[in-house]
């Protein structure tokens, strides 16, 4: 399965997608945006909440830029046997691509 999903392509397909924001806490908290409707789950945590997701539903994840954080989330989860993928760039390639955020 693909491990990531190009903002562009997201911005067609956002329905019925399952979106969660994994910005470490520090970075959330410096931030007034999310995308609408995402979900904050710490990534320090993830083996508590990881095991609660929905196993038939897309999940798209994003950090920051996309980097490490991302990465390793979605390795997690897709070893976990969920479908999850994480926006390339992250929010700040989201909002690149001119996707819309709201304020958290």
């Amino acid at each position: 399965m693909d491990r990531t999903i190009k903002p562009e392509t997201l911005q067609t397909e956002l329905a019925g997608k399952l979106i969660l924001d994994v910005r470490r806490a520090a970075d959330r908290d410096a931030s007034t945006e999310q995308l609408a409707g995402a979900n904050w789950k710490d990534p320090e945590t993830l083996a508590v909440w990881a095991e609660n997701l929905p196993k038939d539903q897309d999940i798209v994840l994003y950090c920051v830029r996309g980097g490490s954080v991302s990465n390793s989330v979605v390795a997690a989860l897709q070893a976990r046997g969920l479908k999850a993928r994480f926006i390339e760039g992250g929010i700040e390639g989201w909002k690149a691509a001119g996707g819309e955020v709201v304020n958290k």
